[in-house]
């Protein structure tokens, strides 16, 4: 079956900020998060990509514009059910506000439990996800063949549940799972089991040295981040 490539869109304005995005519209990459999807077509470069699909918020295609640039036959795929999470209420919120909102807790160590108020639940955001990924799967084997290789740009809790789903991990640890801001995660999927290829892979080590103050930078969702309770 196909290889999915999971790219978590670049750093955007609401990562930087602090402010919980969900789908709020008019957030975009910030500089960093452009320099971030300006590097993405060399770093895919030699993998032929049958297809590109995309959650339709302005950062993630804001993410994938230049490997479609440098791709013009690529074909790109707006896909509903790989948008972020409907955080309802919470959207546009600042993430240090919420921490101390009850529901949090939940969030973090329950999530099969939480439902964000005027939103979804997270259990209905992982299935809606995993449902998208099947039927693209079955897609894209039917029109390129079973070895095909596809980009899929989304959101860091959509990623990490699908994360989740492939390890065969309940949805109430996938917080123990982090993607950073354009990180790349594989997924080889089989017709007997998904195997974890690559796991927020950026090429880029420097996040893991000890830093003075707290990183806020890849932090605005709800499931995590460096800063992330």
């Amino acid at each position: 079956m196909a290889t999915l490539i999971l790219v978590r869109h670049g750093r955007s304005t609401a990562n930087t900020s602090g402010l919980l995005a969900g789908r709020t519209p008019g957030v975009a990459l910030d500089e960093r998060g452009a320099a971030q999807a300006a590097a993405l077509p060399a770093r895919l470069a030699g993998i032929p990509l049958a297809a590109a699909v995309s959650s339709p918020l302005q950062r993630c295609r804001e993410t994938l514009r230049p490997l479609l640039d440098a791709r013009p036959d690529l074909p790109l795929h707006i896909e509903e059910r790989v948008n972020e999470c409907d955080y309802g209420d919470w959207s546009g919120r600042k993430l240090g506000e919420l921490n101390d909102e009850p529901l949090m807790e939940v969030v973090q160590q329950h999530a099969s439990a939480a439902a964000f108020p005027g939103g979804e639940s997270m259990r209905a955001m992982q299935v809606r996800a995993v449902d998208a990924v099947r039927d693209w799967n079955a897609r894209i084997d039917a029109e390129h063949g079973e070895d095909a290789v596809y980009a899929l740009c989304s959101h860091g809790d959509i990623i990490k549940s699908l994360v989740a789903d492939a390890l065969g991990l309940h949805l109430d640890l996938f917080q123990r799972i982090h993607v950073d801001p354009c990180s790349l995660t594989v997924i080889r999927y089989t017709r007997l089991r998904p195997f974890l290829v690559r796991l927020g892979d950026t090429g880029d080590l420097a996040a893991l040295a000890p830093r003075e103050t707290p990183d806020t930078s890849g932090t605005a969702e709800v499931g995590g981040g460096a800063g992330a309770p």
